[in-house]
């Protein structure tokens, strides 16, 4: 490509694509005389235009794909950069913003003897000596898209330098700090509310709706605050920052949940409400922890649309979905919901009841926290200090004319056995038990003290369920899945192999993960007139499990293989994430 040193202009591009058939000569002379904002990089200009691609018919030159033209047109490696990947903390030692700016750069990776720099620019020059000299470490030079060099540089530059600035004020204090070291002649950590703290919470907040994260962890280490973020399932580490910077940030977060700040050795719970990029509510349930090196706080972001799901979108499969809605038009029973915290049991119940809450029916719910504020519900937080626990507001709400009353989780005996009294006085009743699979669920019941006799009249079914990642439409390839894999998901069913079955690849659009999002998987156990008459006192779970088998009851590694067989995820997950119960 003959292109002059210095920075992109439009018309050399539009010469080279036309000069590489990516235009016609028409494009090229109806481009050249539209309107150029001097203000935008060549790249986006030519995006602009909404130009189509000749190369690839129906398709049009976006940025991506000029980025990926010219990055291999000059020999150079094209990077989409990964917010999650890039080195933040070395970004300010590698050059300044003001330098970065200059030349279109980003740091992406600092080794000890290499740096990954991606550029906008790449016909500017000089840069690259200068920071081979300054660094003394080998340049690996990438080309990427100008937004998100521009973008990136400008959000990550800002945290770094809040960060340094906040790190200035001095070391942390180190309160409930087991092993805490003492250094001498440091200051007080910075302020909860100090400016530099404010942005770098607003920074996280954003940084996590941006990527679709469901928890936000902050762990104290002895010298650094760990930052990750649980995306599809997985923690991704994205952030270490000092630990007094670590602690104040921790600060500004409970002064936001309304938590009491002094308090350091108990564990503690609160809430923020706030608004996305986009203007969406969304509610993050705080939890606090006294660790070795400090508090850790995991924040838990509940999605507002999660109450706009549909039963289809959770990913219930046609026997399941008809299971569960047969159970929850009864008008009174107990409906359980199992599985381990994170699989999704929270938004099932809350689908369920905004779909039951209707303008005839008062739907009342006990929680310990309360997950998300819902108008259409009457929701009740248990309150351990003033003896408010579940049973007691199960009592207090069944003096509220309910007709539907979900409890946050079941977990003693005078918790079940006001359950069954709401649902013998006919009420429905829907709650969480902790138990690997559905039938264990009864057992769970019997194990607390409740008669066997209690259960057989008001358990309608037990729904276990499991998350798991599912494949990324767009680069996921077909693959092969062996006899013995097949035959360790199907057990004890026979099924022929599917003709199809896909693996992960990885893209720009999954972060190279291969996956994108997660669905349900589901264990659906229906209370039948010979399953009852197994309930009783010391009754044997395999024997409920089979018996189950044999009315009809897929297990969630079945679910999981049936989810395979329809291209969306794939074994090794399903192995991973479903109980082996046979």
């Amino acid at each position: 490509m003959n292109l002059l040193p210095g920075k992109l202009q439009v018309d050399d591009l539009l010469i080279q694509l036309e000069t590489s058939q990516r235009l016609s000569a028409t494009q090229a002379a109806k481009a050249r005389s539209q309107k150029r904002d001097p203000n935008t990089h060549a790249i986006h200009q030519i995006a602009a235009f909404g130009l189509a691609d000749q190369a690839h018919p129906g398709k049009k030159l976006t940025a991506l794909t000029l980025t990926q033209w010219l990055a291999e047109a000059l020999d150079l490696a094209f990077i989409h950069i990964d917010p999650l990947k890039v080195d933040v903390e070395s970004l300010a030692s590698i050059m300044s913003y003001e330098y970065a700016k200059r030349y279109s750069l980003l740091p992406l990776k600092v080794s000890a003897d290499r740096v990954q720099i991606a550029t906008s620019e790449p016909l500017l020059t000089g840069w690259e000596e200068t920071i081979a000299q300054v660094t003394r470490r080998k340049i690996d030079k990438f080309l990427a898209v100008p937004d998100d060099i521009a973008r990136f540089g400008l959000e990550f530059y800002a945290l770094n330098r809040s960060v340094t600035r906040a790190s200035g004020k001095g070391q942390g204090s180190g309160l409930g700090n087991v092993e805490q070291l003492i250094e001498l002649g440091k200051l007080a950590s910075p302020e909860a509310n100090d400016e530099h703290i404010v942005n770098i919470v607003d920074w996280l907040f954003q940084y996590a709706f941006e990527q679709r994260a469901s928890d936000i962890h902050i762990e104290p280490r002895r010298e650094y605050a760990h930052i990750r973020l649980r995306i599809d399932g997985v923690l991704h580490s994205v952030y270490q920052m000092p630990i007094q910077v670590g602690q104040a940030v921790l600060s500004r977060i409970k002064i936001l949940g309304r938590m009491n700040i002094a308090e350091k050795r108990r564990p503690l719970d609160g809430r923020v409400k706030t608004k996305t990029p986009d203007g969406l509510e969304v509610e993050l349930r705080l939890s606090t922890l006294p660790t070795a090196f400090g508090e850790k706080l995991v924040m838990r972001i509940f999605d507002p649309q999660v109450l706009l799901k549909t039963f289809d979108q959770l990913g219930l499969s046609d026997d399941d979905l008809t299971n569960w809605r047969a159970m929850i038009r009864q008008p009174n029973g107990i409906i359980l919901v199992t599985g381990p915290t994170g699989s999704g049991k929270t938004t099932t119940l809350y689908a369920t009841l905004k779909s039951l809450a209707t303008s005839e029916v008062n739907v009342c719910t006990i929680e310990d926290p309360i997950e998300m504020i819902e108008p259409a519900f009457n929701q009740m937080q248990i309150q351990a200090t003033i003896d408010l626990n579940f049973a007691e507001g199960i009592r207090a709400l069944m003096r509220q004319d309910p007709d539907i009353i979900m409890i946050g989780e079941i977990r003693d005996l005078e918790t079940a056995q006001m359950a069954i009294q709401a649902a013998l006085t006919g009420h429905l009743v829907l709650s969480t038990v902790h138990t690997n699979d559905a039938p264990s669920a009864i057992t769970r019941l019997l194990d607390l003290g409740v008669p066997g006799y209690l259960l057989r009249s008001t358990i309608l079914g037990v729904m276990a369920q499991r998350l798991i990642r599912t494949l990324c439409p767009h680069c996921k390839a077909e693959t092969d899945i062996d006899d013995a894999t097949w035959q360790q998901l199907m057990r004890p069913w026979s099924a022929r192999k599917p003709a199809r079955v896909y693996q992960p690849v990885g893209c720009l659009e999954c972060r190279n993960t291969g996956f994108s999002g997660r669905s349900g998987v589901y264990e659906s156990f229906v209370m039948s007139d010979a399953l009852a008459d197994l309930v009783q006192d010391g009754c044997d779970p395999q024997s409920l499990r089979k018996a189950a088998i044999r009315q009809g009851m897929l297990s969630l590694r079945l679910s999981g293989a049936r989810k395979i067989a329809a291209g969306s995820t794939t074994a090794d997950e399903v192995l991973r994430v479903t109980p082996d119960t046979r």
